[in-house]
């Protein structure tokens, strides 16, 4: 097979690929420019990101992920909705018709790691047919710099990535065209169907969430880390939309990472050697780490709209998806942390984005009520980050912060996580980046700079012993103040969420609605939690207008 670039101690027999045309092992990042404009995969911007459109499929598509049911692996995995069952025999009969649909085709290469400790990294292979796609996974993943270790790499786990393949569900027994169908055994995943790219770093996720817990006792989550000047790191759980990503990007602070971690008995450890974020209506004031990314030469821009005359972004344009995405080295952040490794958390904040505005802006929470929110992981999903989302942001659960990724049982992270917070003596917090003065559609969002005001106060240990009351309904620790050298920082009338609403017992009636869910979703939990944090659930039959006290000090 012809090559272009190093030649490789494994090359691509090894993963029965055979008469491929080409062969582009490791491209650099101007080299992959170069055969994205060359085979007409996307466009040059201003100021150098290149854009692509990944078509009809432009968030992930978790109804087409499978786990193929092996000896190896059955036994440990989470089965049910989020990991659906895959014959051994589909599989394989799936795989020869890809390898059969690649001869004499170009194929591109990026070896590569996951997970910035190295004694505890994931080599891993990403193999794709188009060069953007490969641009990704150059991005987003930890490169070899020394090419005689590049030229020796032995993949453990490789990614195969064709787009342009689709699935026929009667004859390879998926549900639809797509497919991300994940082998333990073989070490490899099938990516299909779908150009977006995302699916190609989240099935490296997955299988880090299989691997890390397993193999090094290490909690994988999904969760984005930034480091202070005195080595005082956090770490910031929540899904898509909650703003886990502009947050940890604070020019105070050092970002380790914005998405995916480890926390292993050194610290925490990022999985990742780029960021993926949303880019939506991003604004130059509120956001200007991520906004000066998508000015940047390397970076990918995932369906922003362009002007194809002057190429100039215009990054409001939502009429491809709500879901527009950047991609770029997490060198492109100026105060990233090099080797994407810090200290054992200080603070665990959990982000939430609250379509019923009933949340408070922000709360500490007992380390049994970190517990029961984790294992909840409440959120509102935004439109487009998902496949068949409507345009309203919908209330979900989604445990861990990330259930679509967790490989092994929920309890085995939940576990995880409160033995560190008690062996480290971590404070925690819940944070309310969704809606205030009322519901999506009456009230209005949170100022992002009154959230990041809450978070510096928290990082800064301004609110660690300030009086807090005690929400009835769900009990959180509300601040009565939130203040920052002495400084007032955000408007005390909006940290309790009950004064903001025109109609306290409109108020009422969506808090108990909320708890409500709370105490239903928790229930396919109960059998695997204490009687402590069964007793941190919200209590949708409190009464709200009294029982409302002071508290100085909480159980740290």
């Amino acid at each position: 097979m012809p090559t272009k670039g190093l030649k490789h101690k494994v090359g691509l027999e090894s993963h029965g690929i055979k008469n491929a045309k080409e062969i582009f092992w490791n491209l650099t990042t101007p080299a992959l420019y170069e055969h994205i404009s060359r085979n007409g995969e996307g466009h040059l911007s201003h100021l150098g990101p290149v854009v692509v459109a990944t078509g009809q499929h432009t968030g992930r598509a978790p109804n087409d992920k499978f786990i193929v049911k092996e000896p190896t692996s059955q036994d440990d995995i989470w089965w049910g909705k989020v990991n659906k069952p895959f014959g051994v025999e589909q599989f394989d009969a799936l795989y020869g018709r890809i390898l059969a649909y690649l001869q004499n085709k170009s194929l591109y290469v990026q070896d590569c790691c996951a997970g910035a400790d190295q004694e505890k990294q994931l080599h891993i292979r990403v193999i794709t047919e188009t060069a953007w796609h490969n641009l990704f996974a150059r991005n987003m993943f930890i490169q070899i710099k020394d090419l005689d270790n590049l030229a020796n790499h032995v993949p453990e786990f490789t990614i195969l990535h064709v787009p342009s393949f689709q699935a026929v569900p009667s004859i390879d027994g998926t549900n639809s065209e797509v497919f991300v169908v994940v082998d333990y055994s073989k070490q490899l995943v099938l990516i299909g169907g779908t150009y977006y790219a995302g699916e190609i770093k989240k099935s490296v996720f997955s299988v880090l969430n299989y691997l890390l817990p397993k193999k090094h006792s290490v909690l994988s989550m999904h969760c984005s880390a930034n480091i202070g000047s005195d080595g005082d790191s956090a770490v910031f759980f929540g899904l898509s939309g909650t703003g886990k990503t502009t947050l940890s990007a604070d020019p105070n602070r050092d970002l380790i990472g914005d998405d995916e971690h480890g926390w292993s008995d050194k610290g925490v450890f990022n999985f990742e050697g780029g960021c993926y974020a949303k880019v939506i209506r991003l604004s130059e004031q509120a956001e200007p780490e991520i906004y000066q990314c998508t000015r940047q030469f390397g970076t990918i821009l995932e369906n922003v709209v362009m002007d194809p005359i002057t190429r100039r972004l215009n990054l409001d344009d939502a009429s491809l998806t709500e879901n527009t995405r950047a991609s770029y080295p997490i060198t492109h952040i100026k105060n990233a942390v090099p080797n994407g490794m810090g200290t054992h958390p200080k603070q665990v904040i959990m982000l939430t984005c609250d379509a019923y505005g009933v949340m408070p802006p922000v709360a500490k929470m007992t380390p049994e009520q970190a517990m029961y929110h984790f294992i909840s992981g409440y959120t509102a999903k935004v439109a487009g980050t998902e496949k068949g989302l409507s345009r309203e942001p919908t209330a979900v659960f989604s445990t861990c912060f990330g259930a679509p990724f967790m490989t092994l049982h929920p309890s085995v992270y939940a576990n995880m996580l409160g033995e560190r917070i008690a062996e480290h003596k971590v404070d925690c917090w819940l944070v309310n980046t969704g809606w205030t003065a009322g519901p999506y559609g009456v009230g209005h969002r949170m100022e992002i700079a009154h959230t990041r005001a809450m978070i510096s106060a928290i990082l800064k240990g301004e609110l660690k012993d300030v009086p807090t009351e005690i929400d009835p309904v769900f009990g959180l620790h509300i601040p009565t103040s939130v203040s920052i050298e002495g400084h007032q920082a955000v408007p005390q009338e909006i940290l309790n969420p009950r004064n903001t609403w025109k109609s306290k017992k409109n108020y009422d009636k969506k808090a108990r609605e909320l708890a409500a869910q709370f105490v239903e979703n928790f229930k396919e939990y109960e059998s695997t939690v204490t009687k402590e944090i069964l007793a941190s659930s919200p209590n949708p039959m409190a009464p709200t207008d009294q029982g409302r006290s002071k508290v100085q000090n909480l159980r740290g």
